[in-house]
């Protein structure tokens, strides 16, 4: 009788649950140690939407500790190029006034990482999208401001997760 039970809790004592840190493993050629990163291309009116992209990007791939990240192409042996495409500002809340109180950032851009060492494309996204919505009632930092002051409070709310999806 014993013996099934103690089966039983062994078995459940051993088990994995399967979960493991996002973000620590590599899947790239393990002769890969520099990484250029030239800075993102804006195609859009926003303006600065692409240095703070391009500075998230490299801190994320610094981050991580197992790369030399550098601003160019040059001595490369990988490259993530990317451009912004698009990016919206949407209303989705108003007050009874019809002041808007609640807002939807979209923001599309393609990313390419090419090893330079085969000219091989590693990854790649033509229509990375990223969605953030963000309440400006009672926050002082966007409350009374332009709607250009909110993009940009906005942009640097998504910019992280931006960095991490595409690292």
């Amino acid at each position: 009788m014993m013996k099934p039970a103690l089966i039983v809790a062994l078995a459940v004592a051993t088990a994995s649950c399967g979960y493991a840190l996002a973000g620590r493993g590599s899947f790239l050629p393990a002769y890969i140690r520099v990484v250029g990163i030239p800075p993102i291309e804006n195609r859009t009116t926003i303006a600065q939407v692409d240095q703070i992209l391009t500075l998230e990007i490299r801190d994320e791939f610094i981050g991580r500790g197992k790369y030399d990240v550098r601003p160019g192409a040059a001595g490369a042996q990988a490259v993530l190029a990317g451009s912004i495409t698009s990016i919206t500002l949407q209303p989705v809340g108003f007050t009874q006034q019809q002041l808007a109180t609640r807002y939807v950032l979209t923001l599309t851009m393609r990313v390419q990482f090419t090893d330079v060492t085969t000219n091989e494309v590693l990854w790649s996204n033509d229509s990375l999208t990223f969605r953030e919505e963000y309440d400006i009632r009672g926050n002082p930092a966007v409350e009374g401001t332009g709607v250009l002051d909110q993009d940009r409070v906005l942009l640097e709310r998504i910019a992280d997760d931006v960095a991490r999806t595409v690292v």
